[in-house]
C-alpha cells in the first residue's frame, strides 16, 4: 500500500517510514502540516496522522478530510490517544506514542484488509 506520514516530530516520522517500508509498503511522503498532506493526498492509500501538527491545525480535521474526500485509510499515531473522539469514526485505528513496530504493522495489515 502507498503510505503517507503526517507527523511534525522528525524522529517519529522516520520511525513510521522505516516500519512501513520494512513491512513492504511504499512511503509516498512525510508531511509536517495539514496543507502539505492535502496537497499530496491523492498519492496515498493510508495515512499515519498525528493530532497536533506543525501548523497548529488539528490532525483530526485533516483525518476527516483525508477519509471523506480521498478515501484514505487513517491510522492515528498520537501522544494523546484519548483526544481522538467523536467525529472521527472510520479511522482504522488509534496508536499511542510510544509505539512498537508490531503495533504499526498490525494497523497497516488491518488497513490492507479494509482496502481489498
Amino acid at each position: 500500500m502507498k503510505v503517507m506520514v503526517v507527523e511534525d516530530e522528525p524522529l517519529v516520522a522516520l520511525e513510521l517510514e522505516r516500519i512501513a517500508a520494512e513491512a513492504g509498503h511504499e512511503v509516498v511522503g512525510s508531511y509536517l502540516t495539514a496543507e502539505q498532506a492535502l496537497a499530496y493526498a491523492s498519492k496515498a492509500q493510508v495515512a499515519f496522522v498525528d493530532l497536533g501538527l506543525a501548523d497548529g491545525h488539528s490532525g483530526g480535521g485533516l483525518a476527516r478530510r483525508l477519509m471523506d474526500r480521498f478515501g484514505i485509510k487513517v491510522i492515528f499515531v498520537t501522544g494523546s490517544p484519548e483526544r481522538v473522539g467523536y467525529g472521527l469514526e472510520g479511522a482504522v485505528g488509534v496508536i499511542g506514542k510510544p509505539f512498537t513496530d508490531k503495533m504499526i504493522i498490525d494497523a497497516l495489515e488491518k488497513a490492507q484488509r479494509l482496502q481489498d
